[in-house]
């Protein structure tokens, strides 16, 4: 019986589960958009992330993503963060605190 051909995920798709195992288990993906970029000697894409946290743990994780996001090293095959950033934070607290992110990433190929 012949072995059913693996599927490699996309960047994009590699890309969005290191973000979602940096930031935690209480973090649901809201959006994400693709846009590709290049430059004279790179080509690659930029990335924004919408990630919602709610719940007082949940934005624990929340803080921890922000405190950590500037200096992460993310590591995706074929793929460089040349930079991240927080563009946009939304805090309500009623009916409980829930936290909003928005993340841009500017993602190199390093193929």
């Amino acid at each position: 019986m012949p072995r059913p051909a693996r599927v490699t995920p996309s960047p994009a798709a590699r890309l969005v589960r290191a973000v979602l195992a940096l930031v935690g288990r209480h973090a649901r993906l809201i959006d994400h958009r693709e846009r590709a970029w290049s430059s004279v000697t790179f080509t690659g894409a930029r990335h924004h992330i919408v990630l919602r946290f709610t719940g007082w743990d949940a934005c624990d994780d929340a803080d921890h993503l922000l405190a950590a996001l500037p200096g992460h090293a993310f590591a995706v095959p074929g793929l460089l963060v040349a930079d991240a950033s927080v563009v946009r934070i939304d805090e309500t607290l009623v009916p409980e605190r829930t936290l909003e992110v928005e993340l841009e990433l500017l993602v190199l190929d390093a193929e």
